[in-house]
Protein backbone atom coordinates (compact mmCIF):
# COMPACT_ATOMS: atom_id res chain seq x y z
CA UNK A 1 0.00 0.00 0.00
CA UNK A 2 1.26 3.47 -0.80
CA UNK A 3 2.10 5.35 2.37
CA UNK A 4 -0.19 8.29 1.57
CA UNK A 5 -3.18 6.04 0.87
CA UNK A 6 -3.83 5.60 4.58
CA UNK A 7 -4.42 9.32 5.05
CA UNK A 8 -7.69 10.99 5.80
CA UNK A 9 -7.50 14.04 3.57
CA UNK A 10 -9.71 16.85 4.79
CA UNK A 11 -11.11 19.56 2.58
CA UNK A 12 -10.40 22.57 4.77
CA UNK A 13 -6.71 22.84 3.95
CA UNK A 14 -7.39 22.28 0.26
CA UNK A 15 -10.28 24.67 -0.28
CA UNK A 16 -9.05 27.88 1.29
CA UNK A 17 -6.13 29.89 2.52
CA UNK A 18 -5.37 30.64 6.13
CA UNK A 19 -7.12 33.79 7.37
CA UNK A 20 -5.13 37.01 7.47
CA UNK A 21 -5.84 37.39 11.18
CA UNK A 22 -6.98 35.27 14.09
CA UNK A 23 -7.94 36.03 17.68
CA UNK A 24 -6.62 33.83 20.47
CA UNK A 25 -8.73 32.67 23.37
CA UNK A 26 -7.14 35.42 25.44
CA UNK A 27 -7.97 38.13 22.88
CA UNK A 28 -4.58 38.58 21.16
CA UNK A 29 -4.50 39.07 17.39
CA UNK A 30 -1.94 37.51 15.04
CA UNK A 31 -1.44 36.62 11.36
CA UNK A 32 -1.63 32.81 10.89
CA UNK A 33 -0.05 33.12 7.43
CA UNK A 34 3.21 34.55 8.82
CA UNK A 35 6.29 32.39 9.12
CA UNK A 36 6.76 33.64 12.67
CA UNK A 37 3.88 34.06 15.12
CA UNK A 38 4.65 36.52 17.88
CA UNK A 39 2.20 37.97 20.38
CA UNK A 40 1.51 38.45 24.10
CA UNK A 41 -1.45 36.84 25.81
CA UNK A 42 -1.74 38.00 29.40
CA UNK A 43 1.69 37.37 30.90
CA UNK A 44 2.69 34.70 28.35
CA UNK A 45 4.86 35.48 25.35
CA UNK A 46 4.14 33.30 22.32
CA UNK A 47 6.79 33.00 19.60
CA UNK A 48 6.45 30.24 17.03
CA UNK A 49 8.99 30.16 14.20
CA UNK A 50 7.92 27.73 11.50
CA UNK A 51 11.47 27.52 10.20
CA UNK A 52 11.92 24.89 12.93
CA UNK A 53 9.49 22.63 11.01
CA UNK A 54 10.82 23.45 7.55
CA UNK A 55 11.27 19.72 6.88
CA UNK A 56 7.49 19.47 6.42
CA UNK A 57 6.05 19.75 2.93
CA UNK A 58 4.16 22.97 2.17
CA UNK A 59 0.86 21.14 2.56
CA UNK A 60 1.93 19.68 5.92
CA UNK A 61 3.15 23.08 7.08
CA UNK A 62 -0.22 24.54 6.11
CA UNK A 63 -2.00 21.79 8.07
CA UNK A 64 0.20 22.34 11.10
CA UNK A 65 -0.58 26.06 11.09
CA UNK A 66 -4.29 25.33 10.79
CA UNK A 67 -4.21 22.97 13.77
CA UNK A 68 -2.20 25.42 15.86
CA UNK A 69 -4.73 28.14 15.03
CA UNK A 70 -7.36 25.89 16.60
CA UNK A 71 -5.22 25.53 19.73
CA UNK A 72 -4.61 29.28 19.86
CA UNK A 73 -8.36 29.91 19.72
CA UNK A 74 -9.42 27.18 22.14
CA UNK A 75 -6.55 26.53 24.56
CA UNK A 76 -4.18 28.46 26.78
CA UNK A 77 -1.06 30.01 25.33
CA UNK A 78 1.14 27.68 27.40
CA UNK A 79 -0.69 24.61 26.02
CA UNK A 80 -0.26 25.90 22.47
CA UNK A 81 3.48 26.32 23.06
CA UNK A 82 3.70 22.82 24.53
CA UNK A 83 1.86 21.16 21.63
CA UNK A 84 3.97 22.95 19.05
CA UNK A 85 7.14 21.88 20.88
CA UNK A 86 6.14 18.22 20.70
CA UNK A 87 5.43 18.43 16.95
CA UNK A 88 8.72 20.25 16.41
CA UNK A 89 10.64 17.46 18.18
CA UNK A 90 8.92 14.81 16.07
CA UNK A 91 9.64 16.68 12.83
CA UNK A 92 13.29 17.16 13.76
CA UNK A 93 13.61 13.42 14.44
CA UNK A 94 11.90 12.45 11.18
CA UNK A 95 14.08 14.87 9.19
CA UNK A 96 17.13 12.85 10.25
CA UNK A 97 15.50 9.65 8.97
CA UNK A 98 14.70 10.76 5.41
CA UNK A 99 16.18 13.08 2.82
CA UNK A 100 12.91 14.30 1.30
CA UNK A 101 10.26 16.59 2.70
CA UNK A 102 7.82 15.01 5.15
CA UNK A 103 4.44 14.48 3.45
CA UNK A 104 2.69 12.51 6.21
CA UNK A 105 3.12 11.09 9.71
CA UNK A 106 2.60 7.34 9.69
CA UNK A 107 2.47 4.49 12.18
CA UNK A 108 6.05 3.53 11.30
CA UNK A 109 7.19 7.09 11.93
CA UNK A 110 5.68 7.06 15.41
CA UNK A 111 7.12 3.64 16.28
CA UNK A 112 10.58 4.79 15.23
CA UNK A 113 10.17 8.00 17.20
CA UNK A 114 8.99 6.05 20.25
CA UNK A 115 12.08 3.84 20.13
CA UNK A 116 14.32 6.92 20.06
CA UNK A 117 12.94 8.31 23.33
CA UNK A 118 14.76 7.78 26.60
CA UNK A 119 13.00 6.88 29.86
CA UNK A 120 13.12 10.58 30.78
CA UNK A 121 11.52 11.68 27.49
CA UNK A 122 9.11 8.77 26.92
CA UNK A 123 6.25 11.07 27.95
CA UNK A 124 6.80 13.13 24.78
CA UNK A 125 4.73 10.63 22.81
CA UNK A 126 1.86 10.92 25.28
CA UNK A 127 1.81 14.70 24.87
CA UNK A 128 2.22 14.40 21.10
CA UNK A 129 -0.74 12.02 20.92
CA UNK A 130 -3.19 14.79 21.79
CA UNK A 131 -2.29 17.15 18.95
CA UNK A 132 -1.97 14.39 16.34
CA UNK A 133 -5.44 13.08 17.19
CA UNK A 134 -6.81 16.62 17.03
CA UNK A 135 -5.01 17.17 13.70
CA UNK A 136 -6.63 14.06 12.28
CA UNK A 137 -10.02 14.84 13.82
CA UNK A 138 -10.10 18.33 12.31
CA UNK A 139 -9.74 16.79 8.88
CA UNK A 140 -6.45 18.38 7.86
CA UNK A 141 -4.14 16.19 5.77
CA UNK A 142 -0.89 14.90 7.22
CA UNK A 143 -1.67 12.28 9.90
CA UNK A 144 -2.29 8.76 8.65
CA UNK A 145 -5.17 6.57 9.80
CA UNK A 146 -2.76 3.90 11.02
CA UNK A 147 -0.89 6.51 13.08
CA UNK A 148 -4.07 7.50 14.89
CA UNK A 149 -5.03 3.83 15.36
CA UNK A 150 -1.63 3.21 16.94
CA UNK A 151 -1.98 6.17 19.31
CA UNK A 152 -5.40 4.95 20.41
CA UNK A 153 -4.08 1.43 21.03
CA UNK A 154 -0.87 2.39 22.80
CA UNK A 155 -0.75 2.99 26.51
CA UNK A 156 1.48 6.02 26.26
CA UNK A 157 3.19 7.31 29.37
CA UNK A 158 2.42 10.72 30.71
CA UNK A 159 4.96 13.15 32.06
CA UNK A 160 6.62 11.63 35.12
CA UNK A 161 5.55 13.71 38.11
CA UNK A 162 7.36 14.28 41.34
CA UNK A 163 10.65 12.50 40.62
CA UNK A 164 12.76 15.49 41.68
CA UNK A 165 10.73 15.79 44.90
CA UNK A 166 10.75 12.08 45.75
CA UNK A 167 14.50 11.80 45.22
CA UNK A 168 15.32 15.20 46.81
CA UNK A 169 17.29 15.88 43.65
CA UNK A 170 20.09 18.38 44.51
CA UNK A 171 19.71 20.18 41.17
CA UNK A 172 15.96 20.34 40.53
CA UNK A 173 14.36 19.11 43.75
CA UNK A 174 13.38 20.98 46.94
CA UNK A 175 15.99 22.89 48.88
CA UNK A 176 17.12 21.46 52.17
CA UNK A 177 16.56 23.56 55.29
CA UNK A 178 20.24 24.49 55.25
CA UNK A 179 20.10 25.58 51.63
CA UNK A 180 16.94 27.62 52.23
CA UNK A 181 18.54 29.35 55.21
CA UNK A 182 21.62 30.12 53.14
CA UNK A 183 19.45 31.68 50.43
CA UNK A 184 17.61 33.82 52.98
CA UNK A 185 20.81 35.04 54.64
CA UNK A 186 22.55 35.77 51.34
CA UNK A 187 19.44 37.58 50.11
CA UNK A 188 19.21 39.75 53.24
CA UNK A 189 22.92 40.59 53.14
CA UNK A 190 22.82 41.48 49.44
CA UNK A 191 19.84 43.77 49.92
CA UNK A 192 21.38 45.46 52.97
CA UNK A 193 24.54 46.12 50.95
CA UNK A 194 22.66 47.35 47.87
CA UNK A 195 23.75 44.46 45.67
CA UNK A 196 20.21 43.41 44.77
CA UNK A 197 17.20 45.51 43.76
CA UNK A 198 14.32 45.91 46.19
CA UNK A 199 11.87 44.46 43.66
CA UNK A 200 13.95 41.30 43.26
CA UNK A 201 14.46 41.03 47.01
CA UNK A 202 10.70 41.16 47.67
CA UNK A 203 9.95 38.86 44.75
CA UNK A 204 12.30 36.21 46.10
CA UNK A 205 10.67 36.39 49.53
CA UNK A 206 7.24 35.98 47.96
CA UNK A 207 8.42 32.86 46.13
CA UNK A 208 9.67 31.41 49.42
CA UNK A 209 6.63 32.50 51.45
CA UNK A 210 3.85 31.55 49.02
CA UNK A 211 5.28 28.92 46.66
CA UNK A 212 3.30 30.22 43.67
CA UNK A 213 4.14 30.10 39.95
CA UNK A 214 6.01 32.86 38.04
CA UNK A 215 2.86 33.49 35.96
CA UNK A 216 0.96 34.37 39.14
CA UNK A 217 3.57 36.85 40.33
CA UNK A 218 3.96 38.31 36.84
CA UNK A 219 0.21 39.12 36.79
CA UNK A 220 0.27 40.92 40.16
CA UNK A 221 -0.70 44.60 40.33
CA UNK A 222 0.02 47.14 43.05
CA UNK A 223 -3.65 47.12 44.07
CA UNK A 224 -3.31 43.47 45.09
CA UNK A 225 -1.39 44.43 48.23
CA UNK A 226 -3.63 45.65 51.05
CA UNK A 227 -3.57 46.23 54.79
CA UNK A 228 -6.37 46.19 57.34
CA UNK A 229 -6.22 47.31 60.97
CA UNK A 230 -8.14 45.11 63.42
CA UNK A 231 -7.98 45.65 67.19
CA UNK A 232 -4.84 47.72 66.79
CA UNK A 233 -3.04 45.10 64.70
CA UNK A 234 -2.24 45.60 61.03
CA UNK A 235 -3.03 42.57 58.87
CA UNK A 236 -1.39 42.41 55.45
CA UNK A 237 -2.90 40.59 52.48
CA UNK A 238 -2.07 39.82 48.87
CA UNK A 239 -4.57 38.85 46.18
CA UNK A 240 -2.79 36.22 44.08
CA UNK A 241 -4.03 35.64 40.49
CA UNK A 242 -4.94 32.02 39.81
CA UNK A 243 -3.07 32.14 36.51
CA UNK A 244 -3.14 28.44 35.61
CA UNK A 245 -6.89 27.92 35.80
CA UNK A 246 -9.07 27.47 32.70
CA UNK A 247 -9.76 31.18 32.28
CA UNK A 248 -7.81 32.85 29.50
CA UNK A 249 -7.27 35.93 31.66
CA UNK A 250 -4.72 35.11 34.40
CA UNK A 251 -6.45 37.62 36.69
CA UNK A 252 -9.97 36.25 36.17
CA UNK A 253 -9.76 34.71 39.64
CA UNK A 254 -7.86 36.05 42.64
CA UNK A 255 -7.17 34.28 45.90
CA UNK A 256 -6.46 36.06 49.19
CA UNK A 257 -3.23 35.13 50.93
CA UNK A 258 -2.18 36.57 54.31
CA UNK A 259 1.33 37.94 54.64
CA UNK A 260 3.43 38.17 57.78
CA UNK A 261 4.28 41.75 58.66
CA UNK A 262 7.99 41.20 57.93
CA UNK A 263 7.03 40.79 54.26
CA UNK A 264 3.69 42.60 54.09
CA UNK A 265 4.87 45.92 55.53
CA UNK A 266 7.82 46.53 53.15
CA UNK A 267 5.82 45.10 50.25
CA UNK A 268 2.96 47.55 50.79
CA UNK A 269 5.37 50.49 50.98
CA UNK A 270 7.08 49.28 47.80
CA UNK A 271 3.71 48.89 46.01
CA UNK A 272 2.76 52.46 46.91
CA UNK A 273 6.03 53.74 45.42
CA UNK A 274 5.43 51.80 42.21
CA UNK A 275 1.90 53.23 42.02
CA UNK A 276 3.31 56.76 42.35
CA UNK A 277 5.93 56.06 39.67
CA UNK A 278 3.19 55.15 37.16
CA UNK A 279 0.86 58.11 37.81
CA UNK A 280 1.99 59.86 34.63
CA UNK A 281 2.28 56.62 32.65
CA UNK A 282 -1.10 54.96 33.23
CA UNK A 283 -4.62 56.40 33.45
CA UNK A 284 -5.25 54.10 36.39
CA UNK A 285 -1.96 53.75 38.30
CA UNK A 286 -3.50 51.16 40.64
CA UNK A 287 -3.26 48.82 37.64
CA UNK A 288 0.50 49.21 37.51
CA UNK A 289 2.38 45.90 37.69
CA UNK A 290 3.77 45.07 41.10
CA UNK A 291 6.99 43.95 39.41
CA UNK A 292 7.38 46.16 36.32
CA UNK A 293 9.40 45.08 33.32
CA UNK A 294 12.05 47.70 32.52
CA UNK A 295 12.58 46.44 28.97
CA UNK A 296 10.18 48.04 26.43
CA UNK A 297 8.18 45.50 24.53
CA UNK A 298 4.85 44.32 23.22
CA UNK A 299 2.25 44.34 25.99
CA UNK A 300 -1.05 42.52 26.19
CA UNK A 301 -4.04 44.76 26.84
CA UNK A 302 -4.45 45.23 30.57
CA UNK A 303 -0.90 44.00 31.22
CA UNK A 304 1.11 47.01 30.13
CA UNK A 305 4.66 46.97 31.56
CA UNK A 306 4.17 43.48 33.02
CA UNK A 307 6.86 40.83 32.87
CA UNK A 308 6.04 37.58 31.13
CA UNK A 309 6.08 34.54 33.37
CA UNK A 310 9.28 33.42 31.62
CA UNK A 311 11.14 36.73 31.97
CA UNK A 312 10.20 37.01 35.65
CA UNK A 313 11.50 33.51 36.35
CA UNK A 314 14.73 34.31 34.52
CA UNK A 315 15.09 37.56 36.47
CA UNK A 316 14.83 35.71 39.76
CA UNK A 317 17.27 32.96 38.79
CA UNK A 318 19.90 35.30 37.37
CA UNK A 319 19.75 37.75 40.28
CA UNK A 320 20.06 35.09 42.97
CA UNK A 321 22.69 33.13 41.06
CA UNK A 322 24.95 36.19 41.30
CA UNK A 323 24.95 35.80 45.08
CA UNK A 324 27.12 32.68 44.71
CA UNK A 325 25.15 30.61 47.24
CA UNK A 326 26.58 27.14 47.76
CA UNK A 327 24.94 23.83 48.59
CA UNK A 328 26.17 21.69 51.46
CA UNK A 329 25.10 18.62 49.45
CA UNK A 330 27.18 19.24 46.34
CA UNK A 331 29.74 21.81 47.40
CA UNK A 332 28.84 23.66 44.19
CA UNK A 333 26.91 26.84 43.54
CA UNK A 334 23.24 26.32 44.27
CA UNK A 335 20.97 25.91 41.25
CA UNK A 336 18.20 28.45 41.77
CA UNK A 337 14.87 28.34 39.94
CA UNK A 338 11.32 29.38 40.74
CA UNK A 339 10.25 25.73 40.43
CA UNK A 340 12.59 24.71 43.23
CA UNK A 341 11.05 27.31 45.55
CA UNK A 342 7.62 25.89 44.77
CA UNK A 343 8.78 22.33 45.43
CA UNK A 344 10.39 23.42 48.68
CA UNK A 345 7.16 25.09 49.79
CA UNK A 346 5.15 21.92 49.13
CA UNK A 347 7.73 19.71 50.82
CA UNK A 348 7.83 21.87 53.92
CA UNK A 349 4.05 21.86 54.12
CA UNK A 350 4.11 18.05 54.10
CA UNK A 351 6.85 17.98 56.75
CA UNK A 352 4.63 20.12 58.96
CA UNK A 353 1.88 17.51 58.73
CA UNK A 354 -0.49 19.06 56.19
CA UNK A 355 -2.51 16.64 54.04
CA UNK A 356 -3.03 16.60 50.29
CA UNK A 357 -6.12 18.84 50.30
CA UNK A 358 -4.40 21.55 52.31
CA UNK A 359 -1.23 21.42 50.21
CA UNK A 360 -3.30 21.59 47.01
CA UNK A 361 -4.99 24.71 48.39
CA UNK A 362 -1.68 26.28 49.40
CA UNK A 363 -0.10 25.59 46.00
CA UNK A 364 -3.30 26.66 44.19
CA UNK A 365 -3.92 23.31 42.48
CA UNK A 366 -7.47 22.66 41.33
CA UNK A 367 -7.19 19.00 42.49
CA UNK A 368 -4.84 16.74 44.45
CA UNK A 369 -3.42 14.61 41.64
CA UNK A 370 -0.09 16.48 41.63
CA UNK A 371 0.43 16.99 45.36
CA UNK A 372 0.49 13.42 46.64
CA UNK A 373 4.21 13.31 45.90
CA UNK A 374 4.90 15.80 48.69
CA UNK A 375 3.10 13.70 51.28
CA UNK A 376 4.78 10.56 49.96
CA UNK A 377 8.27 12.01 50.12
CA UNK A 378 8.46 13.90 53.45
CA UNK A 379 12.27 13.73 53.46
CA UNK A 380 13.61 12.76 56.85
CA UNK A 381 15.85 15.25 58.58
CA UNK A 382 19.01 13.50 59.76
CA UNK A 383 18.32 11.75 63.04
CA UNK A 384 21.75 12.69 64.27
CA UNK A 385 24.35 15.27 63.40
CA UNK A 386 27.38 14.36 65.45
CA UNK A 387 30.75 16.06 65.62
CA UNK A 388 32.25 14.03 62.78
CA UNK A 389 29.37 14.79 60.41
CA UNK A 390 29.47 18.49 61.32
CA UNK A 391 33.19 18.70 60.60
CA UNK A 392 32.72 16.92 57.28
CA UNK A 393 29.83 19.11 56.08
CA UNK A 394 31.23 22.43 57.30
CA UNK A 395 33.52 23.16 54.32
CA UNK A 396 30.66 22.49 51.91
CA UNK A 397 28.02 24.51 53.73
CA UNK A 398 30.22 27.59 54.29
CA UNK A 399 27.76 28.81 56.91
CA UNK A 400 30.35 30.96 58.70
CA UNK A 401 30.31 34.46 57.18
CA UNK A 402 32.54 36.44 59.54
CA UNK A 403 36.32 36.84 59.80
CA UNK A 404 38.64 34.94 62.15
CA UNK A 405 40.96 37.18 64.19
CA UNK A 406 43.88 36.36 66.44
CA UNK A 407 42.56 38.22 69.49
CA UNK A 408 40.70 41.37 70.55
CA UNK A 409 43.53 43.61 69.38
CA UNK A 410 42.43 42.90 65.78
CA UNK A 411 38.72 43.44 66.44
CA UNK A 412 36.77 46.19 64.72
CA UNK A 413 35.64 47.48 68.11
CA UNK A 414 38.93 46.86 69.89
CA UNK A 415 38.77 47.74 73.58
CA UNK A 416 34.98 47.92 73.73
CA UNK A 417 33.80 45.46 76.42
CA UNK A 418 30.28 45.51 74.97
CA UNK A 419 31.59 43.96 71.76
CA UNK A 420 32.73 40.75 73.45
CA UNK A 421 30.60 37.67 72.79
CA UNK A 422 30.45 35.31 75.78
CA UNK A 423 28.05 32.95 77.51
CA UNK A 424 28.52 31.46 81.01
CA UNK A 425 26.24 28.54 80.07
CA UNK A 426 28.88 27.42 77.60
CA UNK A 427 32.11 28.53 79.28
CA UNK A 428 31.96 29.28 82.99
CA UNK A 429 35.30 31.10 82.85
CA UNK A 430 33.46 33.75 80.77
CA UNK A 431 36.05 33.53 78.03
CA UNK A 432 34.77 35.35 74.94
CA UNK A 433 34.12 33.43 71.73
CA UNK A 434 34.93 36.55 69.77
CA UNK A 435 33.90 40.12 69.05
CA UNK A 436 30.94 41.77 67.37
CA UNK A 437 31.94 44.16 64.61
CA UNK A 438 28.54 45.85 64.47
CA UNK A 439 28.00 49.15 66.25
CA UNK A 440 24.20 49.15 66.12
CA UNK A 441 21.84 47.25 68.42
CA UNK A 442 21.38 43.55 67.69
CA UNK A 443 18.42 41.65 69.10
CA UNK A 444 19.57 38.18 68.08
CA UNK A 445 20.51 35.44 70.52
CA UNK A 446 24.26 35.52 71.17
CA UNK A 447 26.40 33.53 70.72
CA UNK A 448 24.19 31.12 68.77
CA UNK A 449 23.22 33.65 66.11
CA UNK A 450 26.73 35.11 65.93
CA UNK A 451 28.43 32.28 64.08
CA UNK A 452 26.29 32.75 60.97
CA UNK A 453 26.55 36.58 61.09
CA UNK A 454 29.02 38.39 58.84
CA UNK A 455 29.78 40.87 61.67
CA UNK A 456 31.12 38.14 63.97
CA UNK A 457 34.87 38.09 64.59
CA UNK A 458 35.73 34.84 66.42
CA UNK A 459 38.97 34.79 68.37
CA UNK A 460 41.58 32.20 67.51
CA UNK A 461 41.65 30.88 71.09
CA UNK A 462 37.90 31.21 71.74
CA UNK A 463 36.00 28.28 73.32
CA UNK A 464 34.52 27.18 70.01
CA UNK A 465 34.78 23.48 70.83
CA UNK A 466 32.59 24.10 73.87
CA UNK A 467 30.04 25.93 71.71
CA UNK A 468 29.89 22.97 69.33
CA UNK A 469 29.40 20.48 72.16
CA UNK A 470 26.68 22.67 73.68
CA UNK A 471 24.76 22.82 70.40
CA UNK A 472 25.09 19.10 69.74
CA UNK A 473 23.86 18.25 73.25
CA UNK A 474 20.94 20.66 72.85
CA UNK A 475 20.05 19.00 69.56
CA UNK A 476 19.98 15.57 71.18
CA UNK A 477 17.72 16.85 73.95
CA UNK A 478 15.28 18.39 71.44
CA UNK A 479 15.15 15.16 69.43
CA UNK A 480 13.88 13.39 72.55
CA UNK A 481 11.54 16.08 73.86
CA UNK A 482 10.14 17.63 70.63
CA UNK A 483 10.45 16.65 66.96
CA UNK A 484 13.06 16.55 64.23
CA UNK A 485 12.23 19.92 62.70
CA UNK A 486 12.65 21.73 66.02
CA UNK A 487 15.82 19.77 66.76
CA UNK A 488 17.32 20.80 63.42
CA UNK A 489 16.72 24.51 63.91
CA UNK A 490 20.38 25.20 64.77
CA UNK A 491 21.94 22.81 62.25
CA UNK A 492 23.36 25.63 60.15
CA UNK A 493 24.90 27.22 63.24
CA UNK A 494 26.45 23.86 64.12
CA UNK A 495 28.12 23.77 60.73
CA UNK A 496 29.29 27.38 61.11
CA UNK A 497 30.91 26.59 64.48
CA UNK A 498 32.55 23.51 62.99
CA UNK A 499 33.95 25.67 60.19
CA UNK A 500 35.39 28.15 62.72
CA UNK A 501 37.07 25.26 64.55
CA UNK A 502 38.65 24.12 61.29
CA UNK A 503 39.82 27.65 60.48
CA UNK A 504 41.40 27.91 63.93
CA UNK A 505 43.20 24.61 63.39
CA UNK A 506 44.48 25.74 60.01
CA UNK A 507 45.65 29.09 61.41
CA UNK A 508 47.42 27.40 64.33
CA UNK A 509 49.10 24.91 62.01
CA UNK A 510 50.51 27.81 59.95
CA UNK A 511 52.16 29.45 62.97
CA UNK A 512 55.89 28.62 62.97
CA UNK A 513 57.13 26.90 66.12
CA UNK A 514 60.07 28.39 67.99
Amino acid sequence: MDRSSSLVVGTRANTGMLPSSARTRGGAMFDPRADVWSYREGVTKVTINFAATAALSSEMQHSLKSVLVWYAQNSSASHLISMRARVRDLVQFLSTQQSTRINAISKIDLLNYKSSLSPDTAWYLGALSGILKKWHGLGYPGVANDAVALLRALKVRGNAKGVAVLTMDPINGPYTDLEQQEIQDALNDAFAEGRIAESTYLLAWLFMALGQRPSQFAALKVSDITALTIDGSILYNIKVPRAKQRNADPRAQLKDRPLVSQIGKPLLAYANRIRDAFRDELDHPENAPLFPCAVPGEWAHGYEHHHTSHSLGVLLSEALSQLNIRSERTGEQLHITSTRFRRTFGTRAAQEGHGELVIAEMLDHSDTQNVGVYVASVPEIAERIDRAIAMELAPLAQAFKGALITDESEATRCGDPASRILDPRIDRTMKPMGSCGQNSFCGFNAPIACYTCRNFEPWLDGPHEAVLEHLLEKREQLLVSTDKRIAAINDRTILAVAEVIQLCRDATADVPRG
